[in-house]
């Protein structure tokens, strides 16, 4: 009997033991759960560069395929009239991480339209940066990939808000050695070659390679990535991977090389699409997909010039350097299993407003000591409704050539780029376009509504009556 009964107790102090053991489970787990509703949401920004609107599986290529970017798409919001705010890298980097059109801060000039390795200066220091928001809350912060806000130490992003920095400060296809001219230089593509580009690759802000071998960049920029979100998991965290393709020139990693239907430029885009699958399923493999958002988009049009080797606008017309649509519509996905509705956004969006959208999700205030052009999408990308934004200014250098409200375009001043699609030719009245049902710019309405032209025209004053155009970073040069 006596056996029994110990028998009995010692049942009973397992069967407590595990009821115990399942209880502290339970709580740890909600505790958990509780913790990561609540913390901040993670941001990670993929921007390519020279990338074409008509690029992308979701966005129409009938051969490029970019399953990683079209699952996106379905699971999370496909915007079609997102826009930049140059159509060149420098000014349209520093519009989206400072949230205002490059006008202001002076990252833009009519003597010079991007940063060169002899630039002598880049990013004003009293700009506020998107990273430099965030870590006001705590976030780690990396900028990976193509910089193109000033090579300089003061100019580096470690030196503008970023806790580590792994990329190249400038363009892939400067420091060019050769004896050749730039553009003869590029008449035989087999001939072009990684170590033909003395481009520095900078960890932090070290030097480690020159000339950066750029067959591997791509692969090896994804892989800091997830790197980055691995070890910065438990913490809220903003990653910006600047991918410096598809600018010409082309290069990929040995897989991928030859895969694609469209050629190198197809094996580059698809290598893109492929390291952004791999970040998808590290944020699922950690369990921080829920709680981070995932933007996918391109700093410009394409570089149509260089045939095969550079990327197609689609249905929209030219590219990059013009203030036609091509230059400037960019195509976008947004993904969040968390935070972003499913939905085809068709109204109006800018990688500007990232800055706001993000500093608002994050809980920081904007700053209130200079205007910010950024709009907060938050709403849009929660409920899948209409954004809030109602326009966008199309600047080239300093001076404003076009501008859009709602479906309506105005072109004041329209130039073309690369000896194609036309010399500067000012309009007056402007040429009006209906982009909605025109959005090739085919079909010149001005005559038919004179209102409409009106209401633009009242819009750019208002504009025009707050603008102080920044100091210009661009034109000096050693």
């Amino acid at each position: 009997m006596k056996e029994n009964c110990n028998i009995k107790y010692s049942l009973s102090l397992v069967f407590l033991s595990l009821l115990f053991a399942i209880s502290c489970n339970t709580s740890q787990e909600q505790e958990q759960e509780q913790t990561s509703s609540e913390r901040s949401p993670n941001f990670v920004i993929v921007f390519a560069d020279d990338l074409g609107y008509g690029d992308l599986g979701t966005f129409g290529h009938p051969t490029i395929k970019t399953p990683n970017l079209d699952r996106m798409a379905v699971e999370g919001q496909k915007w079609t009239n997102f826009y930049v705010a140059a159509s060149v890298c420098t000014p349209s980097r520093a519009a989206l991480l400072t949230g205002r059109l490059p006008v202001r801060s002076g990252m833009t000039s009519n003597k010079s339209r991007v940063l060169f390795p002899n630039s002598i200066k880049g990013l004003p220091a009293i700009e506020v940066t998107l990273a430099e928001q965030l870590e006001k809350v705590g976030y780690a912060t990396a900028a990976i990939g193509k910089w193109h806000l000033g090579h300089k130490e003061q100019y580096l992003p470690t030196n503008n808000g970023f806790d580590y920095y792994f990329g190249i400060p400038y363009s892939n296809d400067m420091d060019l050695k050769t004896d050749k001219g730039y553009m003869e230089y590029w008449q035989d593509r087999e001939a072009i070659k990684t170590e033909d580009f003395n481009v520095p690759l900078i960890r932090n802000t070290e030097i480690i390679e020159r000339p950066a071998n750029q067959n591997t960049i791509t692969k090896r920029y994804s892989e800091e990535a997830v790197k980055f979100i691995q070890e910065h998991k438990n913490e809220p965290f903003f990653v910006y991977l600047a991918h410096n393709l598809p600018h010409i020139p082309l290069f990929a990693s040995q897989e991928f090389i030859g895969t694609s239907q469209r050629g190198l430029y197809g094996d580059v885009v698809e290598e893109i699409d492929y390291g952004v699958g791999q970040i998808l399923t590290a944020l699922e493999e950690e369990g921080i997909a829920e709680n981070t958002v995932v933007v996918f988009t391109s700093d410009n049009g394409p570089w149509l010039p260089f045939g095969t080797h550079g990327g197609s606008a689609g249905l929209l017309y030219a590219g990059k350097g013009t203030t036609w649509e091509g230059g400037m519509r960019e195509p976008t996905v947004f993904w969040s299993p968390g935070y972003v509705k499913p939905a085809i956004i068709s109204s109006l969006g800018s990688t500007m407003d990232l800055f706001t959208t993000f500093s608002v999700m994050a809980g920081v205030p904007l700053p209130d000591d200079r205007i910010i052009d950024g709009v907060d999408l938050s709403t849009t990308l929660q409920n899948g409704t209409e954004s809030p934004r109602e326009s966008i200014l199309y600047y080239r250098g300093p001076e404003l050539y076009a501008v859009r409200l709602g479906d309506y375009k105005a072109h004041y001043i329209t130039q073309g780029e690369y000896g194609q699609f036309g010399e500067r030719e000012e309009h007056d009245p402007p040429l009006l376009y209906n982009l909605s049902h025109d959005p090739s710019e085919q079909h010149d309405i001005a005559e038919d509504h004179p209102e409409v032209i009106q209401q633009i025209e009242a819009l750019v004053r208002e504009h025009q009556s707050k603008l102080v155009v920044g100091e210009d970073q661009l034109a000096e040069r050693e």
